[in-house]
C-alpha cells in the first residue's frame, strides 16, 4: 500500500514534470520575460515557485494569471506558491490570436481598479497577452494615450506583430486612429465604435511566421 507522503512527493513530482516538460518550463529557466511597466505593475512568462517567492519579497501582492484555471502541474505549483508568499493570485482568461472581446475588456477595466499593488501579470511566454493586458491597464487604468500603450506589444517582449498576435497590434492601431481624430475616451470607442469581429476580417498574418510561432515554439 503506498504511504500518503509517498503519494504527495510522486504527485508533486508529476506536476514538475509537467511544468517543465511538457509545458515547456525548461525554456523559462533562464529567460524570465520580466519588465517593470510602471511603478505599480510588472510584466513576465510563467513564473515557477522559485521566481514567485522572490516576487513575494519584492513587495508584489498580486499575481494575474493569463492562462485561466488550468489544473495542470504548473498552476498547481504557482498557486500552491501564491499561497504560501501570501500573493493573490488572480486567473483571467485571455486570447493572443484573436481580437479582444469587449466584454473581456470590461472586465479587465474592473479588475485593474480592484487588486492590491504592486502587481505581476504574466502568460505563458510574457509576449502577446501580457502585452495587451498591460496595454489595457495604459488605456484604463492610466488613461495614457494609445501611442504609449502600443509599446507593450513591442519585439522587446517577444512580440511578432506579423503573426496572428498582430491583430493586438492592430487593434490598439484602430483606437490610435480614431484617438488622433477627436481624442476619444477609450471606453467610449469600444462601446461605440470597436467591432471585433470586422478587426479579425481585415487582419493579414504571414503564414510561415505563424508555423514558426505555433508549431515550433509552441506559443499560445
Amino acid at each position: 500500500m503506498i504511504k500518503k507522503s509517498e503519494k504527495l512527493k510522486f504527485n508533486r513530482f508529476l506536476a514538475w514534470f509537467d511544468m517543465i516538460v511538457k509545458d515547456h518550463g525548461f525554456l523559462r529557466f533562464c529567460y524570465h520575460n520580466f519588465h517593470q511597466v510602471d511603478e505599480k505593475l510588472y510584466r513576465s512568462n510563467m513564473p515557477t515557485p522559485l521566481r514567485i517567492k522572490y516576487y513575494g519579497k519584492l513587495g508584489i501582492k498580486t499575481i494575474i494569471n493569463l492562462r485561466g484555471i488550468r489544473k495542470d502541474g504548473g498552476w498547481l505549483l504557482e498557486n500552491e506558491a501564491c499561497e504560501k508568499h501570501n500573493i493573490k493570485l488572480v486567473d483571467f482568461r485571455a486570447r493572443s490570436r484573436a481580437a479582444p472581446e469587449k466584454d473581456m475588456i470590461y472586465k479587465a477595466e474592473k479588475l485593474f481598479k480592484s487588486i492590491k499593488y504592486p502587481a505581476l501579470i504574466h502568460c505563458k511566454s510574457g509576449a502577446d497577452r501580457a502585452g495587451i493586458m498591460c496595454a489595457l491597464y495604459m488605456l484604463t487604468y492610466k488613461n495614457e494615450q494609445p501611442h504609449i500603450a502600443k509599446k507593450q506589444l513591442s519585439w522587446k517582449y517577444l512580440h511578432v506583430k506579423w503573426a496572428k498576435p498582430g491583430v493586438l497590434d492592430s487593434f490598439v492601431e484602430e483606437y490610435l486612429k480614431q484617438y488622433n481624430q477627436n481624442k476619444m475616451n477609450f471606453i467610449d470607442w469600444v462601446k461605440e465604435v470597436y467591432n471585433p469581429k470586422n478587426l479579425e476580417k481585415n487582419f493579414r498574418s504571414v503564414w510561415w511566421v505563424n508555423r514558426l510561432l505555433d508549431d515550433f515554439l509552441k506559443r499560445e
